[in-house]
């Protein structure tokens, strides 16, 4: 079982996330012979500039007010290939993207989302996915996706709670 990545700590430096992010995926790119070009990178640093899910068109406004006017399909087209590599999940409930934390292994994620600061941290376990799966198949459905998100409160939030 892999952990949760863990949601950071109010005011944690996460620039070190973000360079991170963005050595494994230029890794990863130059692995599988896919091209991280210079606007997919920035959308994906964008993504990761905070553990909090961010929407396309969000992204959008980031770029435009950067300078950039890209149209929104090249966003789209954008995340489109980071999720077709691995690089970011869609968090459908909300509609919106988070940076993958364990980019190159193929998985629909399962996602704790916290309700008060808006982060949300990726677990990665093989043993619940094995059990979603046997547990579907035993009604003859076949899954096509098995994303789960799961709404809380983190370890952080909960404290200021005491």
């Amino acid at each position: 079982m892999s952990h949760a990545t863990d949601f950071p700590a109010p005011g944690h430096d996460h620039s070190h996330c973000i360079a991170a992010a963005l050595d494994r995926a230029e890794n990863h790119c130059r692995e599988q012979k896919a091209r991280l070009t210079a606007q997919r990178r920035r959308v994906l640093e964008i993504v990761w500039s905070s553990h909090a899910p961010i929407g396309a068109y969000a992204i959008l406004e980031q770029l435009a007010d950067e300078g950039a006017k890209p149209a929104p399909m090249t966003v789209y087209r954008a995340l489109d290939f980071l999720r077709t590599q691995g690089l970011v999940h869609k968090v459908a409930g909300l509609n919106a993207f988070v940076g993958c934390s364990h980019p190159g292994a193929m998985h629909d994620g399962q996602f704790l989302i916290c309700r008060e600061c808006g982060a949300v941290a990726e677990i990665n376990d093989p043993t619940l996915d094995r059990a979603v799966k046997g547990c579907v198949a035993t009604v003859g459905f076949q899954l096509t996706q098995g994303r789960i998100e799961l709404e809380g409160i983190c370890t952080h939030c909960l404290s200021h709670h005491e």
